[in-house]
């Protein structure tokens, strides 16, 4: 049985198939997030968007088409009588170009790209949301694979408390009902593999969907890895703004907003245009053309109101998101101070439960299974002291699992 469910652990854990690394791979969580940096879609997206506001800040500097018409001038209707030949009318050709504002063009550009290093920066915040779900999928990893060697120590145990009870059941020293408890916890451990093994595979599925990885081969983590919390100290509000990725985001959408400011003050100034008219007369008389230049008036009052008042809404607008911002560091701050007190705690509880409530535990047990080895204790009382000394095992596996997915909230906000 032993041998069975060894052979079964090994080929959910450990028996790798093909990747698109090597066959037999063990991943480093370093490697796992570079990989998910690399592959991952939805990161690849905003690549793409940047590189659009690149091609779209050319676009701003590029001149209106020209404008050519072909037509006829002062032309009489039909039926309407003619006196002199020059009332015949022209044919009538224009040529229209359009000059816009140069320094307008240019601010309206630097406004585009700015808008392109925003989502570039949009990727970051993107990125330290899919590290941190990298990482809890990992530690879940980690921590299952740590509480299925602790279930596979247990199963030998029971083993062998099943095999004391099957010698001496034919001699009248235990219960049958002993050999059956016996196999109940046995099946009882077996079950708890099992749902371990589902974790694995959860979590493996997930790393697979963050690094852009077929589904269908397996890989390892390194098991031997321990996270390690190492808290920031003099946390203060200008090492946030530089390390958070989301209010590096907001300083990028505020000075993009600057810069459209820029651009729509510069609607004050003037465009102009060229307007050329060549006419071709229907009869006997000198061709003329028309030469006009035009010139836009954007500072009268019944037109400047449109800019001024975008203007100052968007003003409005960059106060608030400083405003925001302010309050977002500020909240950070004490809530990373909290985080570091929780974090703390639960280092002071898992060391406990290591160095004291666990070893108390095995020596209770050890003594127990010397006493029932000779006879002298029944196996329930035995099973009690090790669903105890089991119990608390796990419960330090899941203290562990939570101070690990505290550590990994603790990075996440502190880049976030």
């Amino acid at each position: 049985m032993i041998h069975s469910t060894k052979r079964l652990l090994w080929l959910l854990l450990v028996v790798p198939a093909l990747s698109f690394a090597q066959p037999g791979e063990v991943l480093s969580l370093p490697e796992i997030l570079q990989r998910i940096e690399e592959s991952n879609l939805l990161l690849q997206t905003y690549g793409l968007r940047a590189d659009s506001y690149r091609y779209r800040a050319e676009a701003a500097t590029a001149w209106m088409a020209p404008m050519v018409g072909v037509g006829t001038f002062m032309t009489p209707y039909p039926g309407q009588m003619i006196m002199e030949p020059r009332d015949r009318g022209m044919l009538m050709f224009r040529v229209e170009q359009q000059f816009p504002n140069v320094s307008r063009q240019r601010a309206e550009r630097r406004y585009i790209e700015s808008q392109g290093d925003a989502e570039r920066t949009a990727r970051s915040v993107a990125l330290n949301s899919l590290r941190a779900q990298a990482r809890s999928s990992y530690f879940a990893w980690l921590v299952s694979a740590q509480k299925i060697r602790v279930l596979e120590k247990n199963e030998e145990v029971l083993q062998m408390m099943k095999k004391i009870e099957e010698v001496r059941y034919p001699f009248n020293q235990s219960p049958l009902s002993g050999i059956y408890r016996a196999d109940a916890e046995i099946e009882k451990n077996k079950n708890m593999i099992t749902m371990q093994v589902g974790d694995i595979e959860r979590a493996e599925a997930t790393l697979n969907a963050l690094m852009n990885r077929p589904s269908g081969p397996e890989f390892q983590i390194d098991t031997s890895y321990q996270p390690r919390f190492v808290p920031v100290t003099g946390v203060d509000t200008s090492l946030l703004a530089a390390q958070r990725s989301d209010i590096i985001r907001m300083n990028q959408e505020i000075r993009s907003m600057q810069l459209n400011i820029e651009a729509m003050q510069l609607q004050r100034k003037p465009e102009f245009r060229i307007q050329f008219d060549h006419m071709a007369p229907l009869s006997r008389m000198p061709q003329s053309f028309s030469l006009m230049g035009m010139v836009t008036i954007p500072f009268a009052s019944w037109s400047s109101r449109m800019y001024k008042s975008d203007v100052r809404a968007m003003e409005l607008s960059i106060r608030a998101m400083e405003k925001e911002r302010a309050a977002m560091l500020q909240e950070t701050r004490g809530m990373l101070y909290a985080m570091q007190a929780e974090i703390r705690a639960m280092q002071a509880r898992i060391a406990s439960m290591e160095t004291k409530v666990i070893p108390a535990l095995q020596r209770a047990f050890d003594a127990n299974f010397l006493v029932y080895q000779e006879n002298k204790q029944s196996l329930t009382v035995l099973l009690e002291t090790w669903e105890a000394l089991n119990m608390m095992q796990m419960d330090l596996l899941d203290e562990r699992g939570k101070l690990y997915q505290m550590i990994v909230d603790y990075e996440k906000e502190l880049y976030r």
